[in-house]
C-alpha cells in the first residue's frame, strides 16, 4: 500500500448498485483503491441504488458534519399491499383490491409535505434499548418507538398507472427520512396499503446522480481522477483563508481571534478555515465571549 494512497483526502461520488449494502461498497473500494480509511454518508438499503458519497482519508472526519444533509430520491411504489419491511422484499401482511385514482393519490400526498412526524420502521438501524430495531424485528419482536420530526421539501407524483396501482415519486427531504415509511403511510391514508418497489437516491452531499462513478469505472482509473476536494461539500459555508504565519499558528493549536480570520466577533455560523495554499484545514466557529476561533473538526 503506497504512502501516497494513504495520504489521499477527499470525496468520491459513487453509484451504489442494487443488492449491495453501503458497507459492501466500502469494503470493495478498500480493495480497489488500496486505502483503509474510508467512510460514507447516508446509508442505503440493499435494494436501493444511487448516490453514495464516500469519504477518503482524513475527509472521513467530516462524515457527520456536512452542511448539506438533505437528499433527493426517486421511489417506485405499489398500492394495495402492505409488508413487514414496508417494501416489496418483505413478508406480505395484507392486500386490498380497491381501485385508487391518480386524483386520490395527489390529494393524499399533500399531507406528506412540510414538517411532519414519522414513526421509524421496525426494519431500520434506529436503536431502542441498546439494540437495532431490525435485530428485534428479525426476532419477531415489536418495540415501542417515538415519532421523529422530518421535513419533506418536495413530494411529487412522477407517474401513476391506476390499472396496476403502481407509480413513482420524487421526494426531497431532510436527513433521517424513511422513504418507504412515507409510501407505507401514504397507502394507509388511501385505505389500501402501499409498499416501496424501488429506490434511487439522485442527490446527496451536493452530488447528483450524473456525477457518480460506478464500481467498474473506479476499478479502471486512478483514484485521483475521481476524487473531489473535501471543500466541495462545504460550498455554502463561509471561507477564511489564512496567510502562512497564521496557517502555522492554527495548525499548532494557537487560538486565533475573529479579526485574524477576517470575521466579526458575533459571527455565529460555521466557517471553513483554509491554509495559505487554499487547502481546507478545518471547520470552526467563533466563541464570541472569548473572541476565539474554535475548531469543530480539523483535517490536517
Amino acid at each position: 500500500m503506497s504512502e501516497s494512497r494513504e495520504e489521499l483526502c477527499g470525496l468520491l461520488p459513487v453509484f451504489k448498485p442494487e443488492g449491495w449494502t453501503s458497507f459492501d461498497v466500502i469494503a470493495k473500494l478498500r480493495g480497489i483503491l488500496h486505502i483503509r480509511r474510508l467512510g460514507h454518508a447516508g446509508t442505503l438499503d440493499p435494494m436501493a441504488t444511487g448516490v453514495l458519497p464516500v469519504f477518503v482519508g482524513k475527509a472521513t472526519k467530516a462524515c457527520d458534519i456536512l452542511p448539506d444533509s438533505d437528499k433527493v430520491y426517486e421511489a417506485g411504489f405499489r398500492l394495495g399491499v402492505s409488508t413487514d419491511t414496508q417494501d416489496i422484499t418483505g413478508k406480505v401482511l395484507s392486500e386490498c383490491p380497491e381501485a385508487v385514482s391518480e386524483e386520490q393519490v395527489l390529494e393524499a400526498l399533500k399531507a406528506f409535505r412540510g414538517e411532519i412526524m414519522q414513526l421509524p420502521p421496525m426494519y431500520s438501524a434506529v436503536k431502542v434499548g441498546g439494540k437495532r430495531l431490525y435485530e428485534l424485528a428479525r426476532e419477531g419482536k415489536e418495540a415501542e418507538r417515538l415519532p421523529r420530526k422530518i421535513t419533506v421539501y418536495e413530494a411529487e407524483l412522477k407517474s401513476y398507472d391506476p390499472d396496476t396501482r403502481q407509480g413513482s415519486l420524487i421526494i426531497s427531504c431532510s436527513k433521517g427520512t424513511y422513504i418507504r415509511t412515507i409510501i407505507h403511510d401514504l397507502g394507509q391514508a388511501l385505505g389500501c396499503g402501499g409498499a416501496m418497489s424501488s429506490l434511487c437516491r439522485v442527490r446527496a452531499a451536493g452530488f447528483d446522480l450524473e456525477e457518480c462513478y460506478t464500481m467498474e469505472q473506479l476499478a479502471e482509473m486512478p483514484p485521483e481522477e475521481a476524487l473531489r476536494p473535501l471543500l466541495t461539500a462545504f460550498e455554502g459555508v463561509a471561507k477564511a483563508r489564512l496567510d502562512e504565519k497564521r496557517t502555522r499558528l492554527y495548525k499548532n493549536g494557537v487560538k486565533l481571534s475573529s479579526a485574524q480570520i477576517g470575521l466579526g466577533r458575533t459571527y455565529n455560523r460555521p466557517v471553513c478555515i483554509l491554509g495559505s495554499d487554499g487547502a481546507l484545514l478545518g471547520i470552526a466557529r467563533i466563541d464570541s465571549a472569548e473572541d476565539e476561533v474554535r475548531a469543530v473538526r480539523n483535517f490536517y
